[in-house]
């Protein structure tokens, strides 16, 4: 019986173990080539393991496991697939059907048994989206729940306590980031400016541009990138912030990867897009699309968090209004936008009502001085509010 062993893939040479997370399919069924088969958990990243080939999957570890490098965690029999092929193809209207599926509705229908023929689909065309997959998930637990006939409970009585709480283990991921986050507060001087731009210059240049950025490059043109190329101008204009400490040793970097914040599931993560400095908008804007999707799809690597010199963290989608980011080690410095409102502002002497952001600049002060600080935010609240800066330098 031709068997192929499923390992553990290697994950950097830091990174000897982890958590064996979750199973995407269950023990003992019928897996396809690619098919999603785990998420490992590590102190760093997340990563998602698939089938190498099509057969019957044992299972040699349980979810929770943790499981080193190169370990075995379960076994393939490729002899299943050549049996159930015949069979188990689907007919071609269902074929094309299944191939018209976003791969996250394939991905919740595979962990869950939900059929996305019995959902109703509200997206382009009535196909199922991940949102009419959730819906369907999230009633089918309280539909099987339901008792025939509810008992009757003296009001306001208390439940269980397991109906109250929820216990888990923090994952390894979530605990690397609660003790950096600690770390970082604990190891630097750690201190935060504040300032406010007014992002009418920016939101214009987008509204007039849109259209014409879409159909060019298949995206949309976003406030990120803006900040981005700011943050470069100003890391020119004050080399100090672009620094380091190694020891008692000052590294004065001289290029420019900026590490962009996204939150996922799993906790927050800072892929980092390189050379910034050279990159067009356009290539910001998809070079932070494409991380912030590998990271939320669990297929982020250990290279693309690493070697980030400043980081950019955007609260406002969320809709913070102000807020103290902490630095992430050993960078030196950490920008956090914030929502922008509508808000009376004095301009030449007159109140207009201008669209205003908070900007947060925190900083190891062991290393960045307040001037420095101050001079730095300054530099990114004049290219934003004056993005002709960015194109001639000044």
């Amino acid at each position: 019986m031709p068997l192929l062993e499923v390992k553990i893939p290697p994950m950097g040479e830091s990174i000897a173990s982890g958590i064996l997370a979750k199973w995407h399919v269950a023990d003992g069924a019928v897996v396809k080539k690619d098919q999603p088969l785990f998420e490992l958990e590590t102190d760093k990243i997340t990563s998602e393991a698939t089938a190498e080939a099509a057969g019957a999957i044992c299972f040699k570890a349980a979810a929770g496991d943790e499981v080193k490098i190169g370990q075995v965690v379960a076994t393939i029999d490729l002899s299943a697939a050549a049996g159930t092929a015949a069979s188990a193809a689907p007919a071609p209207a269902v074929a094309a059907k299944e191939a018209s599926l976003a791969p996250a509705v394939r991905r919740l229908a595979a962990e869950t048994g939900v059929d996305p023929a019995t959902v109703a689909g509200t997206g382009k065309a009535g196909r199922v989206t991940k949102g009419d997959m959730l819906a369907a998930i999230d009633s089918k637990p309280r539909a099987e729940a339901a008792p025939a006939a509810a008992p009757v409970s003296a009001p306001n009585a208390p439940s269980a306590t397991a109906e109250r709480q929820t216990r888990r283990k923090m994952s390894p991921l979530r605990q690397k980031i609660a003790q950096r986050l600690v770390a970082a507060q604990h190891e630097a001087a750690m201190l935060t400016t504040f300032n406010e731009v007014d992002m009418s210059a920016v939101m214009a240049l987008r509204a007039k541009y849109q259209d014409d950025f879409v159909k060019k490059h298949g995206l949309k043109l976003g406030f990120m990138s803006f900040f981005t190329k700011a943050v470069v101008h100003a890391l020119r204009e004050v080399p100090g912030v672009n620094a380091q400490l190694d020891g008692d040793t000052i590294v004065e970097n001289h290029y420019y990867d900026i590490g962009v914040a996204v939150s996922t599931d799993k906790g927050l993560m800072v892929p980092v897009v390189r050379n910034c400095d050279s990159l067009s908008m356009a290539g910001i804007e998809k070079a932070i699309a494409d991380a912030a999707k590998r990271a939320r799809e669990s297929r982020i690597t250990l290279a693309d968090l690493e070697g980030g010199v400043f980081t950019i963290t955007n609260g406002g989608i969320f809709g913070s209004m102000l807020s103290t980011p902490i630095i992430n080690p050993p960078q030196s410095a950490i920008l956090g936008l914030h929502a922008i409102n509508e808000r009376p502002v004095a301009v030449a002497g007159q109140v207009a009502i201008r669209p205003m952001m908070f900007l947060a600049l925190s900083y190891d002060h062991r290393l960045v001085d307040g001037k420095e600080a101050v001079t730095f935010l300054v530099k990114v609240k004049q290219a934003i509010e004056d993005p002709a800066r960015l194109v001639i330098g000044i």
